[in-house]
């Protein structure tokens, strides 16, 4: 069986995240191989598409572990697929309502929860499971469906996305929230127009039972995140962490 940090989260340990842009195997092994307890495959953003997430999710089980995929805005089929291909996680942007909120949901579970579709063969594999009723008793369990808050809408609606059933944490896109807040006057993920949004997310998410996430770009932002309550939380993007460490490399070199 893969490593379950979704098991380890549930359980109230905290999880840290590679973030992934690059669509190439080689460097999510890279990154699980530096000791990250799983990476996230950026679909939004990044460029990771269907054909790079099915190939690195074979990657990650070769080293027993599982991964993340962060889908593009409003595309709950690729949510779906993602599990097909074995992601044990999804997180998806703008979850502003609760119609969004139960429309990702519906993707991600199997009834009585949801409506997801049945197709998890490549999921069975990755997971190591052979019986399909147990996979389908299970899998609402043991994947999880994260929904990105980052709009003021987003957050006078927290408690009701909150409360749909089958959405099972929160993730605070900090960048996005800075925006909001500063009505597009700043970029500034932990400042001053964010940062008590920031603890009241995290606060109304853990008191609704839920697993508050959340995205860092420096280990100072996820050492303050975590002391906010945040359990998973992502460090940096993977073209971040390998410019940080051939500038360090170069440094260490030319002195």
């Amino acid at each position: 069986m893969a490593q379950d940090f979704v098991s380890e989260l549930k359980s109230g340990k905290d999880i840290i995240t590679a973030w992934s842009g690059i669509p190439n195997g080689l460097v999510v092994e890279a990154l699980l191989t530096a000791g990250y307890h799983t990476v996230t495959l950026d679909m939004q953003h990044g460029f990771h598409d269907i054909s790079s997430t099915l190939t690195c999710v074979a990657s990650a089980k070769m080293l027993g572990q599982r991964l993340i995929v962060r889908i593009p805005v409003g595309e709950w089929g690729t949510a779906s697929r993602a599990l097909d291909m074995g992601a044990a996680a999804v997180i998806a942007p703008m979850i502003n309502t609760v119609e969004d909120a139960k429309a990702f949901a519906g993707a991600m579970k199997f009834p009585p929860v949801g409506a997801r579709s049945w197709g998890p063969g490549r999921a069975m594999l990755v997971t190591g499971q052979h019986d399909q009723s147990t996979y389908l008793t299970s899998a609402n369990d043991e994947t999880l469906a994260i929904a990105m808050i980052e709009t003021r809408e987003a957050l006078d609606n927290l408690d009701a996305i909150l409360a749909v059933p089958g959405i099972d944490g929160v993730f605070v896109g900090p960048s996005d929230l800075s925006v909001t807040f500063s009505d597009g006057a700043e970029i500034n993920q932990f400042g001053e127009n964010t940062i008590s949004v920031i603890e009241d997310i995290a606060a109304r998410t853990i008191a609704a039972g839920k697993i508050p996430c959340i995205f860092a770009i420096l280990p100072e932002q996820l050492k303050l995140s975590r002391s906010l309550g945040y359990r998973l939380c992502a460090l940096s993007t993977d073209g971040g962490a390998i410019a940080r460490g051939a500038a360090q490399l170069l440094s260490e070199a030319q002195d």
